[in-house]
């Protein structure tokens, strides 16, 4: 007779797909209760980056565009309107200029007209103090 100690080197991975299951359950319910702030980057250089279209925006919500005040809504069709009108449509670029403390959410809201306009998006930088 013979005696049949070996060891099973077999692993059991239902234990393991339990708890990533787990895990991805819990990061996808707290990611979404989490709130990003991110800060405006700022820079020492003095170089501007030049730019045809100026996009404002203040904390308390106001935006301007090209120095006009304009709602959010149409935001959009003003930059759109803007664009046809230029003769360099290929190099054309907006410029934004946010305020601290202003959403991030807002801003990349004009990053995404711009994305979809197919025009390049600046973030203007606050200066160091």
């Amino acid at each position: 007779m013979k005696k049949r100690n070996k060891i099973n080197p077999e692993f059991s991975m239902s234990s393991l797909t339990d708890i990533i299951f787990l895990l991805l359950i819990f990061f996808m319910l707290t990611s979404s209760m989490v709130q990003i702030n991110v800060q405006l980057p700022e820079s020492a250089s003095k170089a501007i980056a030049p730019s045809d279209l100026i996009v404002m925006m203040t904390k308390d919500g106001k935006l301007t565009f090209n120095g006009k005040k304009v709602s959010n809504s149409a935001l959009s069709g003003k930059i759109k309107a803007e664009l046809g009108k230029m003769s360099n449509k290929e190099n054309a670029s907006i410029s934004i200029v946010a305020e601290v403390g202003v959403p991030w959410k807002k801003i990349n809201k004009v990053i995404e007209i711009a994305s979809s306009l197919k025009i390049k998006a600046h973030i203007a930088t606050q200066a160091i103090k």
